[in-house]
């Protein structure tokens, strides 16, 4: 497109003919194409200002409490939740049914690469059943453990689960760690064999192991095929059926429970709430029981499954709301949410999440400190797992400590920032938290404790200050085919893992139980497993408190100076395994000088691990051409000393570029 420079209109032919001899004469210049923050904006406020007059607003009213039925849909890594949940979506006539409809819920540009689910979501069906209209409020969940805690959230706005079982592989882990968090909530379980359309599907075997392990009747099981859509209305009646109103007052006033939320730079925050009591209208004052700050509702609605701007919500429904909240910090979740003037007692929220992972996370560039700050506190708001803590190092610069529930969370974490925020980080080594019992009552004073948790390496105490050190240990479930036992066994016993249980759930599948050190399976234990098992092994762990190790600090060298980026925490028998890898990586990585460098890995005094970067070497023999070899020596001699002398007062920088090398997430093994 083109536009006149000059400020005058033009009309019909007269503006052809003047454009063609304009451009001709260069008086015209391009109309900048718009960018895409700006179009992204466009859309926004398109949206913003439309979405209330193209789509009439749904009354709720009309649902009473009978009539409303709250579920999530749990389950294992790839065993057809998402799939399930469009179909559910398809047959309510909630989108159209087109061939495109794969996994719509996972809306996340990581999701969609990944192929896997990382945030919750929640869509509202309207079905038809017996001649009465029901609002089903579905939550679609995570099955990976690094993101249970999505999952936990969830099941507090529901009354009861799907349970999706693969009917080609069976039980996994996760599917274990699923049902008990279901079960300790005091859902409603529905078991959903889902894939028997599947060559080796084998659903007769699938019932009986949620009957053994579940103790669940194997005819209360629902089988069908998400993909080919077969039995699914089946689901959508047990639904009804099995899973039980909620029990709330709408006459009592406001009580509302803020279970997850989102950042929108136009309209703030966008709280998910599930109402236990009362009603919300736009233009109601509400207040926050956390922050006791005072807000006016400026939408309120559903997710059907994109937003669906309604009049009220009621008691026992499921949506959003929208108030003005502008500051990250203000959107707790687990919050809740009550009328002005009319307090309530606060919902008990949520357990926070225990991180299990700590990594230090800088920015590439220090001029990007507050961008990539404003990015972070945007990004745990929906994320609200992720603890953070402000860190700095003498060669990366200011910085955080971030705390996730797994490694797979942490590269999801960094991988949004770069896609949602443009945000390019250096990520540290993952450590998990250790804690030292402190001897001297001095350092007690100081702490202000007895027990003290390390997050940091470089602020481990010397053994000399404490009593015992301990580290974290997990309960990690293994469910895998027979034959791979003795090779899981194996690798449990070289991770100083611990037997706890062994029970076969049929004739070829194993369900192991281990306790293990964190940090013995935090990098890539799962790597492993998956590798000997030949993909069939399925991992699920818990927390299990700390037990006494022997763990040593270890110190990174050069030339005698020790670096604090890169000092780790190691079990003792590890110590020379993991510090000869150490040495490898930043002998491979850092420039060689015009002295040589020593890298060496230290135990407190004791040297365990070296090697050297040779010296740049002019050749001081090169004008000598036959003559006494005294003369050589003597050439050779001086060279030495002033090697050894600038070794003494040459100082080694390390680049960027080799720390980000040597501090790579996953260790080259």
């Amino acid at each position: 497109m083109w536009t006149p420079v000059g400020r005058g209109r033009w009309h019909g032919r007269a503006l052809t003919v003047w454009a063609a001899a304009a451009a001709h004469r260069g008086l015209l210049e391009p109309r900048p194409t718009p960018t895409r923050e700006a179009a992204a904006k466009s859309r926004t406020l398109d949206r913003l200002y439309s979405s209330a007059d193209r789509k009439e607003k749904i009354d709720l009213s009309r649902f009473s409490v009978e009539n409303i039925r709250n579920f999530s849909i749990i389950a294992h890594v790839d065993h057809g939740k998402s799939t399930l949940a469009d179909r559910l979506l398809e047959l309510t006539g909630t989108i159209d049914k087109t061939k495109n409809n794969k996994q719509v819920l996972d809306k996340l540009q990581v999701e969609r690469e990944r192929g896997i689910t990382v945030k919750a979501q929640t869509a509202s069906l309207f079905y038809n059943c017996e001649g009465k209209q029901y609002l089903l409020n579905l939550i679609d969940t995570p099955g990976h453990v690094d993101f249970s805690y999505e999952v936990s959230r969830s099941l507090s706005a529901c009354q009861g689960v799907l349970l999706v079982v693969d009917a080609n592989e069976g039980i996994q882990a996760q599917t274990v760690a699923n049902f008990f968090l279901a079960f300790e909530a005091q859902l409603s379980i529905i078991p959903v064999i889902n894939k028997v359309d599947l060559k080796n599907a084998d659903p007769e075997r699938v019932e009986k192991q949620i009957e053994k392990v579940f103790d669940i009747p194997s005819d209360e099981c629902i089988k069908i095929s998400a993909k080919l859509g077969t039995n699914v209305e089946r689901v959508l009646q047990a639904v009804i059926e099995r899973i039980p109103p909620p029990k709330v007052h709408r006459k009592n006033p406001l009580k509302a429970l803020v279970f997850d939320s989102t950042f929108d730079q136009y309209r703030g925050v966008i709280a998910n709430v599930a109402l236990f009591d009362g009603v919300v209208s736009k233009g109601d004052k509400i207040v926050s029981a956390h922050t006791k700050k005072t807000y006016e509702v400026n939408e309120v609605g559903v997710l059907n499954p994109n937003e669906q701007p309604t009049h009220k919500l009621y008691a026992g429904q499921v949506g959003y709301l929208i108030a003005g909240m502008k500051d990250v910090t203000e959107a707790q979740i687990g919050d809740t949410l009550y009328l002005h003037k009319q307090p309530v007692e606060p919902l008990p929220g949520f357990k926070s999440a225990k991180p299990m992972v700590f990594a230090g996370m800088y920015p590439i560039d220090q001029s990007e400190y507050n961008n990539l700050k404003s990015a972070v506190e945007k990004l745990t708001i929906n994320d609200s797992s992720v603890t953070v803590h402000r860190d700095s190092s003498l060669a990366l610069g200011a910085g955080w400590r971030l705390g996730f529930l797994g490694l797979l969370h942490m590269e999801v974490f960094n991988q949004r920032l770069e896609q949602e925020y443009n945000a390019s980080v250096i990520l540290t080594t993952p450590t998990v938290p250790y804690k030292a019992v402190l001897s001297s009552t001095k350092l007690i004073k100081e702490y202000r404790e007895k027990e003290i948790t390390i997050i940091n390496p470089a602020q481990f105490p010397d053994k000399s200050k404490v009593t015992e050190y301990l580290e974290p240990v997990v309960l990690g479930t293994i469910i895998t085919p027979d034959e791979y036992t003795g090779k899981v066994m194996m690798l449990c016993q070289a991770r100083r893992a611990v037997q706890k249980n062994m029970m076969y759930i049929d004739q070829n599948r194993v369900m192991l139980k281990y306790l293990f050190p964190l940090n013995e399976i935090v990098v890539d234990f799962y790597d492993s497993l998956k590798s000997l098992s030949s993909g069939y092994a399925s991992f699920d762990y818990e927390d299990a408190g700390y037990q006494t190790a022997e763990l040593v600090k270890m110190d990174i060298l050069l030339n005698g100076n020790p670096v604090e980026e890169l000092v780790t925490i190691v079990h003792k028998d590890k110590a020379h395994s993991v510090g000869k890898a150490i040495c490898e990586r930043l002998k491979d990585s850092l420039p060689r000088q015009l002295f040589e460098i020593a890298i060496q890995a230290a135990v407190g005094s004791k040297i365990i691990a070296r090697e050297t970067v040779k010296a740049y070497r002019k050749n001081v023999l090169a004008k000598c051409y036959g003559g006494d070899i005294t003369r050589k020596m003597k050439l050779l001699k001086r060279q030495a000393e002033g090697k050894k002398k600038l070794r003494k007062i040459g100082n080694i920088e390390v680049p960027k570029d080799a720390f980000i090398k040597v501090l790579k997430t996953q260790c080259d093994k």
